[in-house]
């Protein structure tokens, strides 16, 4: 089969179904109500950290500066003295969902366009609903799910919440496979 332009309804139509399955998974249901714990003494951390004005990013602490001192004793102390933390900061001030909103449309986008591109380099048109979902579904399944895990594996996120995203990966890749089996062209 040839072209994307083929596929544009079910692309689009399966972003739209992630796109508002996931709100519910994440504002209605309380699967991920737990996901993250509050830190002891929440107060205490906030009013220590916060004359630091430490700018929104990514940090790892104790961070090295190179290899020589990360097999260091100074610095094998500061692992063993501890905290050890991978911290993501936030910008301060009110949360706004619109651009995060807005991001997850396109990535739901991009991961049904990537889906079409496979199932569609593999199939020609008219191919039956099972293979569709099946190429469409391991593909989508890889895009929202698989990736996920490297961030257990090297960041020490939860195995519990990188479970929880690949079963919502899973429930996205369904609904993904599932409109490209039924919009599939004839």
């Amino acid at each position: 089969m040839r072209g994307l332009l083929m596929l544009w309804l079910p692309i689009l139509l399966s972003a739209i179904l992630v796109f508002v399955v996931s709100g519910v998974i994440h504002m209605v249901l309380p699967w991920h109500k737990n996901d993250y714990r509050r830190v002891p003494n929440e107060d205490q951390v906030r009013n220590a950290l916060r004359p630091m004005a430490i700018p929104p990013g990514d940090y790892m602490v104790p961070r090295p500066t190179g290899r020589d001192e990360m097999r260091s004793p100074e610095f094998a102390e500061k692992l063993k003295q501890g905290p050890n933390m991978m911290l993501t900061v936030l910008p301060s001030g009110p949360i706004s969902m619109r651009k995060s909103f807005i991001l997850w449309f396109l990535f739901a986008l991009i991961v049904s366009a990537f889906a079409g591109y496979v199932a569609g380099s593999a199939l020609p048109a008219g191919a039956s609903y099972r293979a569709v979902f099946h190429w469409v579904g391991i593909t989508a399944f890889i895009g929202y799910a698989v990736a996920l895990w490297q961030d257990s594996i090297w960041y020490g996120r939860s195995w519990g919440i990188t479970g929880k995203a690949t079963v919502d990966g899973l429930i996205y890749a369904l609904l993904t496979a599932g409109t490209f089996g039924w919009l599939w062209p004839r």
